[in-house]
């Protein structure tokens, strides 16, 4: 399935992406990361979604990217699989689930994954994106981590928040109306589970 739409990627990706499904079922049988259901389709509805991020931007080799309540790694850890000479900062307030997360980004061999037990409020340093993947409404996230967007720019678009979300998203977005772009994920993956799916990107 990533191949499918990732052609580019090497040996080594495909390796290290193949490695996640029995990572992640291993640790979903101690720790609850993700519903049993959704451990079959960790594919699709999980690596792939995170990979959402990646048809609308590829990130520029030595960005530095912020993913804030990463849970067990999402979408952060497909991401730094697919952009190795990014770097990533993964957040999230709770310690077992950010220890997995540790765990995961080790055993795959990524060189390139911070993984922090804060809360965001607490984060201080600067990235050139903020990404999440459901974690709270737009406003909120901006409130809390657009301390940490640099101004100086060096991707394709400019500097911001990348957030995957799905449903009705009108109310949330209508403080930022003209400014938030939504991507439909269900212009780039066939799959039904993206019919709902979208990247919001608010530049800032």
């Amino acid at each position: 399935m990533i191949k499918k739409y990732f052609p580019e990627i090497t040996r080594k990706q495909e390796a290290q992406f193949a490695a996640l499904y029995d990572l992640y079922t291993d640790w979903n049988s101690k720790i609850n990361l993700v519903s049993r259901k959704d451990v079959e389709n960790l594919y699709e509805r999980h690596i792939l979604h995170s990979l959402g991020i990646a048809k609308v931007i590829r990130f520029t080799d030595h960005s530095a990217i912020l993913d804030v309540g990463t849970g067990g790694g999402f979408p952060g850890i497909p991401l730094a699989v697919l952009f190795p000479k990014v770097r990533f900062l993964l957040l999230d307030s709770i310690g077992k689930k950010i220890k997995v997360a540790e765990e995961i980004a080790n055993q795959t061999g990524l060189e390139n994954v911070e993984c922090c037990h804060a809360r965001a409020e607490e984060e201080k340093r600067k990235f050139d994106f903020v990404v999440s993947r459901a974690v709270m409404p737009l406003s909120d996230l901006v409130k809390i981590t657009r301390k940490n967007i640099i101004r100086k720019q060096q991707n394709a678009l400019p500097n911001g928040f990348l957030c995957l979300k799905g449903g009705d998203l009108q109310a949330e977005l209508i403080p930022f109306k003209r400014k938030v772009i939504e991507y439909e994920l269900s212009d780039y993956f066939q799959e039904e589970f993206y019919t709902t799916k979208k990247v919001v990107y608010l530049p800032v």
